[in-house]
């Protein structure tokens, strides 16, 4: 009787579970930041509590007054400035002020004919059915851009509605983060130490994550498009943030914007901006991951570049934006869970052989 209770318990929590999930789901985006960030500024609530004499809420409110200022001020001006950059690059394709055909006409004539005849060997046909497709390619994207970008303003109380939600649940999640993690630990049904390993594997790749990637894409970012605005290519901001977006891609990043574009700049002749674009772009771009990233992440929290990269791209496709978060997280609770596993089965078989020895 005990076992039927036991499973109409579980049964019912699972049940209820999903159904708060299911509730939460419109918000996700939300809730997820809001865990991050009190992951990310755990540690700095923890010592203002202390400074504060234990004013867990004062401290709370501190925290997310910083977080306010350096993160969602930031972002919401650099959102409005993208969103006017790409609405100007959209009416400049309309009005033919930026020729994209004209672009990929001077690519081509810039190629070797030994090239020239590779693409059409591994049947690309003609090139100027090609230049069609790309263009139309990127007409498309443009207008796509523009168009969130001059209705941005119909998505604006869905917006203070996802911030103010984010807010209110890092503040309350900072404030009783204690009595919150010794709930959450007492609730997980492990024991201590494989529990404590998997929570601490969770935090180190949200940290990770938040901290090394997400900087290091912001600092390549910044730079990239610090050089296209020097060198007067057109939408320094909108390369800034593709390339920003790019580079939390490891083994591909930046590059491929800015190894592009100086091509493009030797082959039309503006040869001392593509040999400057190649060189900076080597040299400080391409060295940005190399010293920051061991820095802010550290040597022994990092994956494989390949489990990254795919569980980046993998999360991307399946959760969007959120998913340069969430995919590398469940790549590295997966390796961290079978870690746990492989362990308890050879603790377990070494406890069992010297029985199977005194048996024989």
């Amino acid at each position: 009787m005990r076992s039927l209770e036991d499973r109409a318990l579980l049964l019912l929590l699972v049940a209820i579970s999903l159904m708060f999930g299911w509730i939460l789901l419109p918000f996700y985006g939300a809730v997820l930041w809001g865990v991050i960030g009190v992951i990310v500024f755990v540690p700095l609530h923890r010592r203002l509590s202390r400074a504060m004499r234990g004013r867990h809420g004062l401290a709370a409110a501190v925290v997310v007054l910083i977080f306010v200022v350096i993160v969602i001020l930031p972002v919401s001006l650099i959102g409005a400035s993208l969103a006017q950059e790409a609405s100007g690059v959209y009416k400049q394709i309309q009005s033919g002020e930026l020729n994209i055909a004209e672009f990929f006409q001077k690519m081509l004539a810039a190629l070797p004919a030994s090239v020239v005849d590779l693409l059409n060997r591994f049947g690309l046909g003609s090139l100027a059915g090609m230049k069609d497709k790309l263009s139309a390619g990127l007409l498309k994207g443009s207008e796509v851009i523009a168009s969130q970008a001059l209705t941005i303003g119909q998505g604006t109380f869905e917006v203070f509605v996802n911030l103010f939600i984010m807010v209110y649940l890092l503040f309350f999640l900072l404030r009783d983060e204690g009595a919150l993690s010794t709930r959450l630990r007492s609730a997980i049904p492990l024991r201590p130490e494989q529990r404590d390993a998997l929570l601490l594997k969770f935090m180190v790749v949200i940290r990770a994550t938040v901290k090394g990637s997400l900087l290091v894409a912001l600092a390549q970012g910044a730079l990239g498009g610090l050089i296209f605005w020097f060198l007067g290519i057109n939408a320094p901001l909108l390369w800034a943030v593709v390339m920003a977006f790019l580079s939390l891609l490891p083994a591909v990043g930046a590059g491929l914007v800015w190894f592009p574009v100086a091509l493009y700049l030797l082959a039309t002749g503006s040869i001392w901006q593509g040999v400057v674009l190649l060189a900076y772009g080597a040299l400080v771009i391409g060295l940005v991951d190399n010293v920051l990233r061991p820095i802010l992440v550290g040597q022994d929290t990092k994956m494989p570049d390949y489990v990254v990269l795919i569980s980046t791209l993998g999360g991307i496709e399946a959760f969007g934006l959120n998913g340069f978060v969430i995919g590398p997280v469940i790549a590295a609770m997966f390796i961290a869970i079978w870690d746990i596993f492989s362990d308890s089965r050879r603790n377990g078989a070494l406890a069992v052989d010297p029985t199977r020895r005194t048996g024989g």
